[in-house]
């Protein structure tokens, strides 16, 4: 077991946790894509190695150790959603999980979903795709954030297959609260609830026990702040779970019993088989195996990371605020509570995209989306690499 690091130790320079990422070289960059794309520990690669010499070794007998690998994995996102009682399927991104999600939905009887304008693509794309067809998609507006769960509690109703919102919204990184009067809702009428948790994981505490999402499904994935990479999308499916996706893979039938067959009906998988897939490449889930034994070990816990990131974003805003710069090119919104933001700094500015192209200029790797400029620091980072991405912000702004 590794010493346990103290916040300090990660706020100095040298950040004491940098040279665990040393094939990512976080310590000599500005990476300021945390939100989207975090560095991957240097374990990760090993996990890789790994994945390439059982298949030479074991060739077509290496699927029960690349199963044993996925079981890691599920155990991990389990932990992360402080979840003993749902099952966790995997698949390569959360758009394959939810087209499964969709298809098991009873739409024909209940056409009507309810959702908000403020969605990751995952899902803004796809429905409204549906909508197209004639699916009568909802969408309310994501502000005001504190009444947004009782806003879609009001809009589910009796025609409601599923309500559809995000745990942080993805634009803004506002943590959004009551999801579980949300869930009373949708139980009252028979309507299933999809949680988006992927900006959540990892670096704010999710847990579906104290936020009474026991029985909802919760989709997410390895990509951001679980270091996990590409390829580790989960969906978390509530216990009892008797949906049968439309959308399914031969995977499924690996634990379906023997005799349970039905002459012209389809046999779905135990657990988490029941939104299993087909072939895939099992290389993603022996890196992200060893990522998760290496946040265990070096004990970076998500009440340690949430520490950790809220010095990061509080450092972020208050230097930005001390550049004192024009605010019709770019400013913050300081009526929201820092506490109430997840793993990134929101700054609006119409000019976002050309802030973005100067950052990278200058060395600072962010990312916008419309009239967002997002900052997403890393536990890797320390505060000089963060006050740097600030200076270099300003000089950004001023070239305009």
């Amino acid at each position: 077991m590794s010493d346990a690091l103290t916040p300090a130790a990660l706020y100095a320079t040298p950040n004491a946790l940098a040279p665990d990422y040393a094939r990512f070289d976080v310590a000599n960059r500005l990476l300021l894509t945390g939100h989207s794309h975090q560095a991957w520990p240097d374990r990760g690669f090993d996990g890789q190695v790994q994945a390439w010499l059982d298949a030479a070794r074991f060739v077509d007998e290496k699927w029960e150790r690349a199963f044993e690998m996925a079981a890691r994995v599920r155990r991990g996102y389990a932990r992360l959603l402080d979840d003993t009682t749902g099952d966790i399927a995997l698949g390569a991104n959360t758009h394959e999980l939810v087209v499964r999600f969709l298809s098991a939905l009873p739409l024909r009887e209940r056409p009507r979903l309810v959702t908000t304008s403020g969605e990751f693509h995952t899902l803004r794309r796809q429905l409204d795709r549906l909508a197209e067809e004639g699916l009568e998609v909802v969408k309310l507006e994501p502000e005001p954030v504190d009444s947004l769960a009782e806003r879609l509690a009001a809009a589910v109703d009796h025609r409601t297959a599923a309500a559809l919102v995000s745990s942080v919204l993805y634009q803004s990184a506002r943590i959004v609260p009551g999801l579980g009067r949300l869930l009373e809702a949708c139980r009252r009428v028979g309507a299933a609830l999809l949680v988006d948790a992927y900006h959540h994981l990892n670096v704010v505490p999710f847990s579906v026990r104290e936020m009474a999402l026991e029985d909802a499904f919760v989709v997410g994935g390895g990509y951001k702040y679980c270091q996990l990479g590409e390829g580790n999308a989960f969906l978390r499916i509530p216990p009892g779970c008797t949906l049968r996706p439309v959308v399914t893979g031969w995977f499924s039938e690996f634990s379906a019993l023997a005799g349970r067959a039905e002459p012209g009906r389809v046999v779905y998988g135990e657990g988490p088989d029941r939104f299993a897939g087909a072939t895939y490449d099992p290389t993603s889930h022996y890196r992200a195996a060893e990522a998760f034994a290496f946040f265990e070990e070096r004990r970076l816990d998500v009440p340690f990371l949430r520490e950790v990131s809220q010095h990061q974003i509080r450092l972020l805003a208050e230097r930005f605020d001390a550049l004192d710069l024009d605010p019709r090119l770019i400013d913050r919104d300081r009526s929201v509570d820092l506490a109430d933001v997840a793993g990134f700094l929101a700054l609006r500015s119409p000019r976002a995209a050309d802030l973005q192209a100067l950052l990278r200029e200058r060395g600072v790797l962010t990312d916008s989306r419309g009239d967002v400029l997002r900052l997403g620091p890393a536990p890797y980072l320390s505060d000089t690499q963060l006050e740097a991405a600030i200076e270099a912000l300003g000089e950004s702004v001023r070239a305009l």
